[in-house]
This record gives C-alpha cells, sequence and structure tokens, in this order.
C-alpha cells in the first residue's frame, strides 16, 4: 500500500477546487497511405451505439474538430469519402484500492521562557525570600498517527480507427490505414468530462506514429480543450 503523508491541513484545502489534471495515455500508428486519405465518414463502432445517439453526436462534434486540425475534411456523402474512421469510447469498472498516510499530533515540546516572581523579606539582620517561577510551555509536533483510507478510480478509453474506403470499394478487404487510441485512470467516472480532455491530449498525435505510448499531462483549463468545444 501506498504511504502519503499529509503535512499540513492548509495544503489539502489549496489543493480543493483546482481544475483537475489528467495524464493521457496516447498509442497512435499509421501506414504510409494515409496522407492522401483525408475525406471521411466519421461512424460509431459500438454494436450498440447509433450515429443520431445524442452522446455520439456531442463526442463526434469534439472529434470532427480534433480532426480539422489534422486536416481532414467531413464527406458530402459516403460515396465522396475516401476513409471511414470508427470512433469507440467506454469507461471501465470501478477499481476501489486502500492507502495508509501520517497523522501529525501536536502537544508541548519543551518550555519556551522562564519567569520567576518573589518577595524578600528582611528582619534586622536577617532575610527571607519567597518566589514562584512561571514556565511558558512550547508546543509542536510531538509524533504521527496512521490513519488508512481508500480511493475509487475508472479507466476511460477512447479509440479512433481509419479504413481505406477506396481499396474496400475495389477488393473488398478493409485496409486499416491508422488507429489512435487514449487511456486515462481517474477518480471521475464522468465520460462527458474526460471525454474532451482526451481527445484534446491525442489531437497532436491522430493520424500518426507515437513510436508506443505516449504519455501526456493536460488540465482541464489547457487551450487546446477550448478550441474543441
Amino acid at each position: 500500500m501506498k504511504k502519503i503523508t499529509i503535512i499540513a491541513a492548509t495544503t489539502v484545502l489549496m489543493l480543493q477546487g483546482c481544475a483537475a489534471n489528467y495524464r493521457v495515455q496516447v498509442d497512435s500508428l499509421s501506414d504510409s497511405a494515409v496522407s492522401n486519405k483525408k475525406i471521411y465518414v466519421l461512424l460509431p463502432k459500438g454494436k450498440d451505439v447509433r450515429p443520431t445517439d445524442l452522446r455520439f453526436r456531442e463526442f463526434s462534434n469534439y472529434v470532427r474538430k480534433a480532426l480539422s486540425q489534422k486536416g481532414f475534411v467531413p464527406a458530402n456523402s459516403a460515396a465522396d469519402a475516401n476513409v471511414v474512421i470508427f470512433l469507440d469510447y467506454a469507461i471501465g469498472d470501478p477499481q476501489t484500492s486502500q492507502y495508509t498516510y501520517s497523522i501529525p499530533t501536536w502537544g508541548q515540546t519543551g518550555v519556551s521562557s522562564s519567569t520567576t516572581y518573589g518577595t524578600l523579606n528582611t528582619y534586622g539582620n536577617t532575610a527571607t525570600y519567597s518566589g514562584t517561577t512561571y514556565n511558558t510551555p512550547s508546543y509542536g509536533i510531538t509524533g504521527s498517527t496512521t490513519g488508512v483510507g481508500t480511493s475509487t478510480s475508472y479507466t476511460r478509453y477512447v479509440k479512433l480507427s481509419a479504413f481505406d474506403l477506396d481499396e474496400y470499394r475495389k477488393s473488398g478487404d478493409f485496409k486499416q490505414l491508422w488507429y489512435t487510441n487514449a487511456v486515462s485512470t481517474g477518480s471521475s467516472d464522468d465520460l462527458r468530462q474526460a471525454f474532451p480532455v482526451m481527445i484534446a491530449a491525442s489531437s497532436d498525435y491522430i493520424s500518426g506514429n507515437t513510436g508506443g505510448y505516449k504519455k501526456v499531462y493536460i488540465s482541464e483549463t489547457d487551450p487546446k480543450i477550448q478550441q474543441l468545444r
């Protein structure tokens, strides 16, 4: 289990209300023929998803804007297109894990200063003294206790896959031209919130070649996301 040390309560409060940050893993691979295949139709890949579904229509708008930044043009009709792009998206089941954290304990650590008050009484050649010393204690962290918490995370997926329509019309073969996959894990189960962030994180790599998984760190306030809205 991971151990997290809480330094001060104010640190936690400062983090609350901030824009969410995402780490998105992008994997993109393309064929050399992709450069001249830019007129597309966009279709859902999920078997239970129709092009008229509200969620697909919302998500496809983000994708279309990202595709236009890479030089892709939507076809007026399927007959005019030379590439079909399938959009697939999903969110995994919740995964719950435990973690431990340290809670500082506060107490007296010593004495910061001492002050003595007293009186001196004289009787002829003798004298007596009586006094009281007051100590000012100092306080600080004297130790810690361990707490246990739980966290829940969700894995979100977005997949784009493109196929050559010209080759399909000629030979009936569905030749793949490129794919771009994005994966992100976080505490939110709201795919509508995460989707534009993941597309923005993938936008530079759509139809390209990342040479493996590319880690992209992006905030909800990133200008790339605003360009897709």
